[in-house]
């Protein structure tokens, strides 16, 4: 196995009036390629600040990040944005898709950052529609489409690019119990495909279908251990 994701020492803190705050004291991970972890803690605990660092939507105040051999420690917004578009699918837990545009559009979006040509950004993004089961719904806006629907589309989003790491992001919140459980099946079947999943969820019950579950707490990891236990998303349906 290899490191996809290297972080050392990294720190993260704001500035807000007179006061500094400390997201991130100290955080040292490492992750390898084909993984699947989940990111748990309290509110304030840093999961989210740790999850925008790896996901390079932000950098740390200090130490040092490196994503798939790549220093992303110091880069700037545009160097970023290269990076994210590359190397990082994001599901997030409202979706974000654009409204006005079909499943097929919003899943071919970032292959118009990455220069594909029409016809081969259709091609790609019709596969991975099928890939979460939706080939079917490829004309549809968001508002004719369900909750678990709409996620599948952000999923075969997030895959479109190929990327190295799938960043999930509270994917279950705004989603139904059985529907929770049916996109916790198909982040189960990615995950046997060989991608690398890390998920950020306060739920307990959706952490347990990682394989790792690393728990912050005031901006510390307070433990990382193996999941002994991965829950089956059959047994729970």
């Amino acid at each position: 196995m290899s490191l996809i994701i290297d972080t050392k020492d990294i720190k993260k803190s704001y500035v807000m009036g007179s006061e500094t705050i400390h997201a991130l004291k100290s955080i040292s991970i490492q992750i390898e390629r084909g993984e699947y972890v989940a990111f748990m803690g309290p509110s304030g605990s840093g999961k989210s600040t740790l999850m925008n660092i790896i996901g390079c939507l932000d950098t740390p105040s200090d130490g040092t990040y490196i994503l798939n051999d790549h220093d992303v420690s110091d880069l700037t917004e545009n160097e970023l944005a290269e990076i994210r578009n590359k190397e990082i699918g994001f599901v997030f837990q409202t979706f974000n898709l654009l409204p006005r545009a079909s499943s097929l559009e919003n899943v071919a979006l970032p292959l118009i950052y990455a220069g594909y040509g029409k016809e081969d950004r259709e091609e790609k993004a019709l596969a991975a529609l099928d890939g979460v089961g939706l080939a079917d719904r490829a004309q549809h806006k968001p508002n004719e489409l369900s909750g678990g629907q709409r996620q599948r589309v952000a999923i075969a989003r997030a895959l479109v690019n190929d990327p190295s790491i799938i960043l999930a992001d509270e994917p279950t919140g705004n989603l139904d119990s059985k529907t929770s459980y049916s996109i916790m099946d198909l982040f189960a079947d990615l995950h046997q495909k060989g991608n690398t999943i890390i998920m950020v969820t306060h739920e307990e019950d959706i952490a347990e279908y990682a394989h790792r579950i690393i728990r912050l707490r005031d901006g510390l990891i307070e433990s990382d251990e193996v999941n002994k236990n991965v829950r089956s998303t059959v047994a729970a349906v």
